[in-house]
């Protein structure tokens, strides 16, 4: 059987891994949404940035009913908290940075001066207490930058509040997977970019307006999403963001699901979550040939989606995920395949779409 073509060109792919390799930590988002505005500004009528860094690219603005396509654009990181006197600095997280995974990693400290090299150091395993190790844990991992002082560290510009991300870059697995840190959810970014696309390439007019919208600091509560929604008081809002892939050991299908990366978008059912318009989703991806998934939440579904449903008097939400792998790690991976499928599926719920379209249960 003939390879399906890929809707994604070259263009598109090297944005992909330029935009994952560049660092956008909570709170320090400006690079990347730079990066990700001249992307889509051939694509757009206008933007709105807010004060925050949320970028949103606007198509048909001068129409009443809104419609927006939503990710968030920032990734975990760490905060310089201590530097002790023999040089060694501690960290606070920046979202929900993972502890066990930093001892050998490689990182990057952002600096007024530029930026410094460091290592979480970790004491080697013949030093250790083979019986009775101690875990990685938020107070004893540390970052060793080569000096011997704190006055050296300091020295190069290093102080308590800088931002530490770590090195870590795009690649791809057995062309079959996308592997990088922060592909949650940049990776959203990323597809939300591509649906622009699409439509500006197939000459598609939409009869309401489109906000392409990156929010800033979900990781931190979603904080971004609660300030642009007041911002573009939208109509309809489509969330993407990641979920997890469950196959991989270690993982308990009864209490996280049962998600498979490369069969297809995972469609939440939950109080956020708008079922006239999760239907329509439902409706198009079958049309289409889309596979997906399902699954449930429970009081929230935990992403921008909570942001947008609950605000301005009450917005149509839906949530279409993609699975991931070892998410919160540097080597988070996503399947091509659902990329793709997940690109599809919001374009064509969006030509779908008709304008004024009132999704309430009752009327």
């Amino acid at each position: 059987m003939a390879k399906k073509k890929s809707i994604l060109n070259k263009k598109s792919l090297q944005f992909l891994e330029n935009y994952i390799n560049n660092p956008a930590p909570t709170g320090f988002e400006w690079e990347g949404q730079k990066m990700w505005l001249d992307y889509i500004k051939p694509y757009i009528d206008e933007h709105i940035v807010d004060t925050y860094g949320t970028v949103v690219g606007v198509v048909n603005p001068e129409a009443e009913y809104k419609v927006v396509i939503e990710a968030h654009a920032d990734e975990i990181s760490w905060f310089v908290h201590y530097i002790d006197n023999n040089g060694f600095i501690y960290l606070r997280r920046n979202g929900g940075s993972d502890h066990q995974i930093a001892p050998s990693k490689r990182v990057n400290i952002y600096t007024k001066n530029g930026m410094v090299k460091a290592v979480f150091g970790w004491p080697a395993i013949h030093t250790r207490n083979l019986t009775n190790e101690e875990a990685p844990k938020l107070n004893n991992i540390f970052l060793d930058c080569g000096c011997n002082s704190k006055e050296e560290v300091e020295a190069l510009g290093v102080h308590v509040g800088c931002v530490v991300t770590y090195e870590d870059k795009f690649m791809v697995l057995n062309d079959r997977y996308y592997v990088g840190r922060a592909l949650d959810n940049r990776i959203g970014g990323f597809m939300i970019a591509e649906v622009a696309r699409l439509l500006h390439e197939n000459k598609d007019k939409l009869p309401f307006g489109l906000y392409i919208t990156n929010s800033v600091q979900e990781e931190v509560g979603l904080r971004g999403a609660q300030m642009i929604v007041e911002t573009i008081r939208p109509d309809v809002a489509i969330v993407t963001d990641v979920c997890h892939d469950t196959q991989t050991p270690m993982i308990k299908k009864i209490e996280n699901g049962d998600f498979t990366a490369g069969k297809g978008p995972v469609l939440t059912y939950g109080p956020a979550v708008q079922n006239n318009l999760l239907n329509r989703i439902i409706e198009t991806a079958e049309k289409n040939k889309i596979p997906f998934q399902r699954a449930a939440a429970s009081r929230a579904t935990g992403t921008d989606t909570d942001a947008f449903a609950y605000a301005t008097g009450g917005v149509a939400s839906a949530l279409i995920s993609l699975p991931l792998r070892y998410m919160h790690t540097t080597v988070e991976s996503v399947h091509k395949d659902d990329v793709e499928n997940v690109i599809m599926l919001i374009y064509n719920t969006l030509k779908n779409i008709e304008n004024r379209e009132d999704f309430r249960y009752l009327k």
